[in-house]
């Protein structure tokens, strides 16, 4: 089976201006003034602090498109060090570590994200895929429906909830839930290569033959040579039509 993986700150200054005539007012004008300054230098101090935050976070993403995911970790790290409550930070964080294969610790991390933000769909979403990581398929089924339950037409969740469910053994679950990403974009060929190997498990030849050739049509030299080797299809292997399938 196939898996589917601006800053702006202002401030204000008042000014004040004393003469002689002010008298017993000086110094209450005085302690207005310093309060009124100290506001603003601890506002620009923040904003330095954000902007350094949104820094380290761009370097992040930069580190982890490059697959250069102990430094994408690092810079995560400072921003989360200046931002706790940073979810976006904490999930890219957790993608590094799933990368790494650091399941445990990016279960952690997502589920920072989701402490501070539980509506935040990405966090679900590869929450779910370091739990099939882990063989927790009852769990990763869990964060895929919540994750789908945020945003129905993300096919990549469709997808995976598919795959956690085989895994389950509830076959036909998987294969609605294919169906499902299918109906939002037609030519998903994960959808059709996995459904075919829910059939195989099934021993559905002619169904699993089907779903084959259109993931094959799709991508055809991917599939034929994952599906030469593919354990999800031992019970077909050996026919006739699915060795022609795969000339």
């Amino acid at each position: 089976m196939v898996f589917r993986h601006c800053f702006l700150a202002s401030g204000l200054i008042a000014f004040l201006t004393f003469s002689c005539s002010n008298g017993a007012n000086s110094s209450a004008e005085n302690t207005t003034q310093v309060v009124q300054e100290s506001n603003v230098t601890q506002l620009f101090i923040e904003a330095k602090a954000t902007q350094k935050a949104e820094d380290f976070f761009h370097q992040g993403n930069n580190l982890l498109d490059r697959q250069n995911y102990e430094n994408a970790i690092k810079a995560y790290d400072k921003v989360i060090a200046i931002k706790v409550e940073n979810p976006e930070a904490w999930i890219n964080r957790g993608i590094a570590l799933t990368s790494l294969q650091r399941y445990q610790d990016a279960l952690a991390s997502y589920d920072k994200a989701i402490a501070i933000k539980p509506d935040k769909y990405e966090a679900w979403y590869n929450r779910g895929i370091a739990l099939t990581s882990l063989q927790r398929y009852q769990d990763a089924l869990a964060s895929y429906n919540r994750a789908i339950a945020i945003k129905p037409d993300k096919y990549e969740a469709l997808i995976n909830r598919g795959i956690a469910l085989t895994k389950l053994h509830r076959y036909q679950d998987g294969i609605v839930s294919y169906d499902k990403a299918i109906a939002i974009k037609q030519d998903l060929h994960q959808a059709y290569y996995n459904k075919a190997c829910s059939y195989a498990l099934q021993s559905n030849l002619e169904l699993a033959i089907e779903n084959l050739d259109k993931a094959i049509k799709l991508v055809p030299n991917k599939y034929k040579k994952l599906a030469k080797s593919d354990p999800d299809f031992s019970k077909v292997r050996s026919q006739k039509q699915f060795q022609e399938l795969l000339q």
